[in-house]
């Protein structure tokens, strides 16, 4: 895989697997998560698949997710 990069199109990540969450809506709006080569992962909008890829690493992984698990976003959700 060439270089990685924060907004390159997620298109161009070939031969990654996309994963999105269970609890993802019919529509298939959510967000959905690759591992790189390398430890990086990627996210992108399931609605425009072909969009930019967002590249993070494991740690700021980590950071966002124990973030949502604490509850540091519920006030972004719409109940």
């Amino acid at each position: 895989m060439h270089h990685v990069y924060n907004g390159m199109a997620a298109t161009e990540l070939h031969g990654v697997v996309w994963q999105k969450s269970r609890h993802s809506n019919s529509q298939g709006s959510c967000v959905e998560f690759a591992k790189l080569p390398g430890g990086k992962i990627a996210v992108r909008n399931s609605n425009f698949p072909e969009g930019p890829a967002l590249v993070y690493t494991p740690a700021e992984i980590e950071a966002m997710l124990l973030g949502v698990k604490d509850g540091e976003f519920d006030h972004l959700t719409v109940a």
